[in-house]
């Protein structure tokens, strides 16, 4: 197959550049390819928003600000300002393609507070905001005829010079398409494209306790690095102080940021507000510092979970606002206005990614990289509540502009062999793969989590190796399936969170190694 654009994710920052690419440029051809349903994505999990400055008492200055304090002095200014800035446009351009948001009485936005914001700026839609851009967005882009969605197929690799037997330095290397794999026929086809996008989303998975669905492996990092493409900053993940604690489901269900930010109180098993110990913002600090916090109570108390405290709360008004939490915590017995929701930390986002530069251009040529899977310098050491929906927006835009001034310079690379699967055989113990899941994920949770050390760093490498050379030998002589490539991909994802925090001599922001405290 041959196509001018191919896009590798559904989310948000996958979705953007489709239409603005599509509607430019109708006589071309674009292709999407999502591993799931166009739906699967970790944009139609988000709960919070899309932080964006509307208020008169708010200014560019103050969301810039409160962007570099979470950030923990890790943030490329220029881009925090080039972001904050398109935020109205942003806003606009959504609401022109049909994504609703909440208002008030009055008609204004009812505009949302969440931790680190020194102000109320949050629009959202209830608290199923993602959801409700994925909808609008998917609607757009499938009435383009020149428009191709390939649902369940898997990204197995990206095609380069490698692939043509020639090793270049990193920024001389081109990206010419990708291998896809049916997950309905079993066939892998090989897509020549100009120019490929990756928005393949975080890698949650690589914890298992996450807040993100089972898609979130992590493909898109795993690929790039695979062809040296460079990446920056993945020793910083984020982990959301409130998952709802219900240790038989996977995703964890998120208590969204934004209840904290309509008043509710974290509490210990016995009652006690413990937040004002750790920072004077109390419930509406960073999410780091709100983890960390969560984490050493848990750990000196001995126990599972804290409570969050919405009995207090305007119940009109927050049912209003969370009807999807509500009906959640009542599906297990809990009535929020009478009940304490049990919550832990549960890993969340992943700060750093791919490097891009302000147009969304990775090192390696034509290949661009949006949303999660990418490093753009908005979000330093830790990331702003709802600042990723808008820096998605806002890079993929740039990425479709940049890609406009250069596709028609491009011509496909006919030399690319088709996949090779000579040889191949079906596991006869699938159990392997299954079970180095699981061990990668324990080894994760363990050593590699809110809290890291030396020691629980480097058995952590130790083990990751092997896990490493298990899983090359299985994929080199077995049928290629989804499930052998998420965990290859979620290996050298977590191989690569752990060698960065090892080279990491410095606490910032969600990173925090107990032998690096003065």
């Amino acid at each position: 197959m041959k196509t001018d654009f191919l896009v590798i994710g559904a989310g948000m920052a996958g979705l953007t550049y489709s239409i603005k690419v599509a509607e430019k440029f109708p006589e071309k051809k674009l292709v999407v390819v999502t591993k799931g349903s166009e739906y699967d994505s970790n944009t139609n999990y988000a709960q919070g928003g899309v932080a964006i400055v509307q208020n008169e008492g708010d200014s560019f200055e103050k969301h810039v600000s409160d962007t570099l304090i979470a950030g923990d002095g890790l943030c490329d200014e220029k881009v925090v300002r080039m972001v904050v800035s398109n935020g109205p446009d942003c806003l606009s351009e959504m609401l022109n393609w049909g994504v609703h948001f909440d208002t008030n009485k009055t008609g204004d936005f009812d505009l949302g507070k969440e931790g680190g914001h020194s102000e109320n700026r949050v629009v959202h839609h209830k608290d199923f905001t993602g959801a409700e851009i994925s909808r609008a967005l998917i609607q757009r882009l499938e009435r383009l005829e020149n428009v191709e969605f390939l649902k369940h197929h898997f990204v197995v690799d990206l095609l380069s010079d490698h692939h043509l037997k020639k090793m270049l330095p990193e920024n001389e290397t081109t990206c010419y398409g990708a291998y896809v794999l049916n997950e309905k026929t079993n066939e892998i086809s090989t897509i020549l494209s100009k120019i490929t996008l990756l928005s393949s989303g975080g890698a949650g998975q690589v914890y298992g306790h996450t807040t993100n669905p089972e898609i979130a492996t992590g493909d898109g990092l795993a690929m790039a690095y695979r062809i040296k493409a460079k990446v920056k900053e993945i020793e910083f993940i984020q982990f959301h102080p409130t998952a709802l604690y219900h240790p038989e489901e996977t995703p964890a269900f998120l208590i969204s940021e934004a209840v904290r930010g309509f008043g509710a109180k974290l509490i210990t098993k016995n009652g006690d507000k413990f937040l004002h110990h750790y920072d004077e913002r109390e419930e509406l600090a960073s999410r780091d510092i709100v983890a960390r916090a969560i984490d050493s109570e848990l750990k000196k108390r001995g126990e599972e979970y804290v409570y969050l405290d919405c009995t207090h709360l305007d119940q009109e008004k927050f049912t209003a606002h969370f009807p999807s939490i509500k009906q959640k915590c009542l599906s297990l017995g809990i009535d929020v206005f009478k009940d304490f929701i049990p919550v832990l930390p549960a890993s969340h986002y992943i700060c750093g990614g791919v490097s891009v530069n302000m147009h969304g251009q990775t090192s390696i040529k034509h290949l661009f990289a949006s949303g999660e899977c990418s490093q753009t310098g908005l979000h330093g050491a830790n990331r702003l509540a709802s600042n990723s929906l808008l820096e998605a927006f806002v890079y993929a835009e740039k990425s479709a502009n940049k890609s406009a001034e250069l596709i028609d310079k491009i011509e496909f690379q006919p030399t690319i062999p088709d996949w090779n699967a000579e040889g191949t055989m079906t596991p006869k113990e699938l159990v392997l793969i299954s079970h180095n899941k699981k061990e990668l994920q324990e080894l994760m949770r363990n050593y590699v989590g809110i809290v890291r050390s030396n020691e629980r760093l480097e058995r952590a490498r130790i083990r990751l190796e092997l896990l490493y050379h298990e899983t090359e030998q299985l994929y080199k002589k077995a049928t290629i399936s989804p499930q052998l490539c998420e965990l290859r991909n979620m290996i050298t994802v977590a191989y690569l969170i752990v060698t960065h925090s090892q080279k990491r001599k410095e606490n910032k922001g969600g990173f925090y190694n107990l032998d690096l405290v003065k």
